[in-house]
């Protein structure tokens, strides 16, 4: 029988999939490793403990559901077009909403609550940055920002606690992209 080696990156996807499935508590050395058919010392080869492990998770974290969106975000050749790629890229249920609503479920740790604020100072940063390049002033850009990021973690629990009321045809998905850009686009009424 072949010894399959798993690597780091297989360690924080496996550790990214039991947090997404059971949260915080879930990634634990013993139960991921019984799961990957491997020992504990296969973990601790790569982690010298569990807060390691969590911690290169969150890493994993940060770059695929910040860093890479975006990056993708990036490829529209104006603000708009950036704001309306990030939107539609955060309303699609395949983003990882379990991992994002584990992790704000699991504040209290200290590993978990400064990688969910740094996530949430880059992702708000990111979008202010958006607003002010279509001409809002910077505290309308904060205030945009923070709507459109509730609005991101709202979708996101709508999704887990009443999937029914979420869009989920694809012409369902644009006719909300459309609403949430009509929204956040609209000019101001008062002094900004």
């Amino acid at each position: 029988m072949a010894v399959v080696r798993r690597t780091r990156e297989d360690w924080t996807a496996a550790a990214l999939a039991a947090l997404a499935e059971g949260g915080l508590a879930a990634v634990a050395v013993e139960p991921l490793a019984a799961r990957a058919g491997a020992t504990k010392g296969s973990v601790y080869w790569h982690f010298p403990t569990r807060d390691a492990l969590v911690e290169a998770t969150l890493l994993r974290w940060e770059h695929e559901h910040t860093e890479a969106v975006i990056a993708h975000a990036e490829q529209g050749a104006t603000p708009v077009e950036r704001l309306h790629r990030l939107i539609s890229a955060v309303v699609r249920p395949e983003r990882g909403v379990d991992v994002e609503l584990a992790l704000q479920s699991s504040l209290g740790d200290p590993l978990v609550a400064a990688a969910v604020a740094r996530v949430g100072s880059r992702r708000m940063d990111y979008v202010v940055t958006l607003f002010t390049q279509l001409g809002f002033t910077r505290a309308q850009a904060r205030r945009r920002a923070a709507t459109a990021y509730s609005i991101y973690l709202g979708q996101a629990q709508l999704q887990r606690a009443n999937p029914a009321v979420v869009p989920r045809t694809p012409a369902a998905k644009r006719a909300y992209v459309a609403d949430v850009m009509l929204i956040l686009l609209a000019q101001p009424d008062g002094d900004g």
